[in-house]
């Protein structure tokens, strides 16, 4: 009972200021991108010794190099909540982190539910608050509100407009709309930062064909292919090419 009383003591105080993280932490975010099953293992033994938020940062981080979502987001969320309780601002990216994985594992509602918790704080800013604006527009669109998603995507690219994420999903969002200018207009900024994106390219390519530009599309789709051959949106690009022809590559 003692031992517990001390890791619970030490599991709640208060975190260090942002950039006067201890070296264990360093060590521990090292091993959670390098060797993400050894980076889980001890962020886990951090935590149990009381490395609160920062060792569940960790653990989310090694998880999700591990693609095991579902439990990258509970440690983010985990280590938010620990944030918040320590009126730490860094709660705020460990939501912003949280809907990120679970949007990676699919479960949009719970992760518009922490991207909300991360964008009422007012403690995004910069490209953390695009990101964080891009990723809520992804939720908004699965659940079918494309207005929301595109008040989400336009504040998303004043913050964000260096990722070509934001323009694709943005030029996506204006062809199942209807807006073909305003689709054009951002594959080609998708294009411009990301030209042997796979994805960019397929959507370029449906962009073009719903104009009538059946030369671009075909251009596109067979760069999908070549790009990358065993893909599943390899296969997507190839279906599409079928109501030109046979595709080239």
């Amino acid at each position: 009972m003692f031992f517990l009383l001390l890791s619970l003591q030490a599991a709640t105080a208060a975190p260090p200021p942002p950039g006067q993280e201890p070296p264990r932490y360093a060590e521990c975010m090292d091993l959670a991108t390098g060797d993400p099953s050894q980076g889980a293992a001890a962020a886990a033994k951090w935590n149990m010794e009381g490395g609160g938020m920062l060792a569940r940062q960790c653990l989310g981080v090694a998880y999700a190099n591990q693609k095991r979502w579902p439990s990258a987001a509970a440690a983010f969320e985990e280590a938010a909540r620990a944030a918040e309780s320590a009126h730490d601002v860094r709660s705020a990216n460990y939501w912003a982190q949280a809907g990120n994985a679970w949007l990676a594992a699919g479960e949009p509602v719970k992760a518009r539910a922490a991207l909300d918790a991360a964008l009422a704080s007012g403690n995004l800013t910069g490209l953390a608050l695009g990101e964080a604006r891009l990723d809520r527009a992804r939720t908004l669109v699965a659940a079918g509100d494309m207005e929301g998603a595109r008040g989400d995507l336009d504040r998303a690219l004043a913050d964000a407009k260096a990722d070509p994420l934001a323009w694709l999903l943005s030029a996506t969002l204006a062809r199942r709309q209807g807006d073909l200018a305003r689709a054009k207009t951002d594959i080609a900024e998708a294009l411009r930062r990301s030209a042997d994106d796979p994805q960019v390219q397929l959507e370029a390519g449906n962009i073009a064909a719903v104009s009538g530009d059946e030369a671009g599309a075909r251009t596109a789709w067979n760069r999908v292919v070549e790009l990358a051959p065993g893909s599943p949106t390899a296969e997507s690009a190839r279906k599409a090419l079928t109501q030109f022809g046979t595709a080239e590559k």
